[in-house]
């Protein structure tokens, strides 16, 4: 298909904010190498550059570090020679609390207005960057960028509006295209390739096991938005209401009337997160009939106890009763279950690794030897995967900042760095 380019956005806040906080890779280092490997032979072979957004799944400084040494392994132990750039998307604490000092930072979807406190305990910030860093990268001739957090769509547009393309379309497609073949049919997470020229852009998997369809490529249009119509990014607005969609064979669809809007102002989306203590957790199984018919007062009495015994205002105790509302809690519009086991997830949050340990020991003891009327079984009253039964699993973070910052220019806090790396 002679690609010009290979585009990968390898980030993202789904899996919560504990990647961004611990610095670890979303994705194993094995799996990381054994792909790059893959795409950079690729790219090397065909002449064209690789970009990649968000490295290790968050795009911090510890991230895009890792990452630019894998790729030096790669680029030595495959006798390769290439320009690598890398970018950091990391932003100082004391910079965002100036910021909001001088009201140059808004809450995007946070629900609140970010605090002078709330960015100095944050353990860690990043901010979204735009296409223009990425540009600049290209500008200096990197066969190989590996770039901190970025916007999803930037990363698939950079190189096209680099090489004069109407933005609004790139955006658009890059938008469609940032998850790859999830906007096909069967969707997957393979590659995906997309041409853009002057008044539009066609989308065609490059999978011969499957095709872009009208519904496939207009749902990943719709794809995380609240309105269909207007999608906000770093620098600019996409009005994508005169947009349409066309089935020109059976496995491309072109997209034509995308539209590219300038803002005054140019923000940037923060992502910050703070620690709040550490968290131990037990996993066990209930199959005892009586026990799951009085599951919520049994679980109630054990919190209360634990509350009582430790007495510590940071402690937090939850629980997951799959079977019965695990996966929707509250939320759950199935009132009455008959689930003849539940698998039960106690957790425990508190100050210190010790102290979650110890409430989350006690509670998967009290609930294993809870005495209860209608109780028959007196042996133990839950199952045990693991032993140990309890797990500690380590800092828990919580998102700090997902607000907008007002910068001066888009590249003003994305600095690139190159190298010439050779086997």
């Amino acid at each position: 298909m002679k690609p010009d380019v290979i585009a990968v956005d390898a980030g993202s806040t789904d899996p919560g904010p504990h990647y961004l906080g611990s610095g670890e890779s979303l994705v194993g280092r094995f799996s990381i190498k054994r792909e790059l490997t893959q795409l950079i032979i690729a790219a090397r072979q065909a002449g064209i550059p690789i970009i990649v957004g968000s490295a290790g799944g968050a795009g911090t400084k510890r991230h895009v570090d890792d990452v630019v040494q894998i790729v030096r392994e790669v680029v030595r132990e495959n006798s390769l020679s290439l320009k690598l750039a890398w970018i950091y998307s990391d932003i100082p604490t004391d910079r965002v609390a100036a910021a909001i000092e001088k009201n140059e930072v808004k809450d995007f979807e946070a629900g609140y207005e970010m605090s002078v406190e709330d960015a100095r305990q944050s353990v860690a910030m990043v901010a979204q960057m735009g296409h223009e860093p990425i540009i600049e990268a290209l500008e200096q001739g990197a066969d190989v960028i590996i770039a901190g957090r970025a916007c999803d769509d930037s990363v698939i547009a950079s190189f096209p509006i680099w090489k004069g393309a109407d933005p609004g379309l790139a955006i658009h497609m890059g938008k469609i295209l940032e998850c790859g073949a999830f906007s096909a049919e069967p969707h997957g997470t393979d590659v995906m390739m997309g041409t853009v020229d002057a008044k539009g852009f066609t989308l065609e998997p490059g999978g011969l096991n499957r095709r872009a369809s009208l519904t496939s490529v207009a749902a990943h249009t719709l794809y995380e938005r609240e309105n269909p119509f207007r999608q906000a990014g770093p620098g600019h607005e996409l009005d994508l209401s005169e947009c349409t969609f066309e089935q020109i064979s059976d496995r491309e669809v072109r997209v034509e009337g995308s539209r590219f809007i300038d803002v005054p102002e140019y923000w940037i989306k923060l992502e910050g997160v703070r620690c709040v203590g550490y968290r131990s957790i037990s996993i066990a199984g209930v199959r005892c009939p009586t026990m799951i018919e009085r599951i919520d007062e049994l679980l109630a009495d054990a919190k209360s106890q634990a509350e009582a015994y430790f007495a510590s205002p940071a402690l937090k105790i939850n629980y997951l009763v799959y079977g019965k509302n695990g996966v929707m809690g509250a939320l759950e519009t199935v009132k009455q279950s008959a689930s003849h086991e539940l698998g039960l997830v106690i957790e425990a949050v508190d100050r210190d690794q010790e102290s979650a340990h110890a409430v989350a020991h006690f509670l998967s003891g009290n609930l294993l030897h809870v005495s209860y009327s209608g109780q028959y079984n007196t042996a133990g009253n839950l199952a045990f995967p693991y032993s140990p039964s309890e797990i500690d699993v380590g800092p828990v973070y919580e998102f700090s900042a997902y607000h907008l910052m007002k910068t001066e220019s888009p590249t003003q806090f994305f600095p690139v760095h190159l190298e010439q790396v050779n086997a």
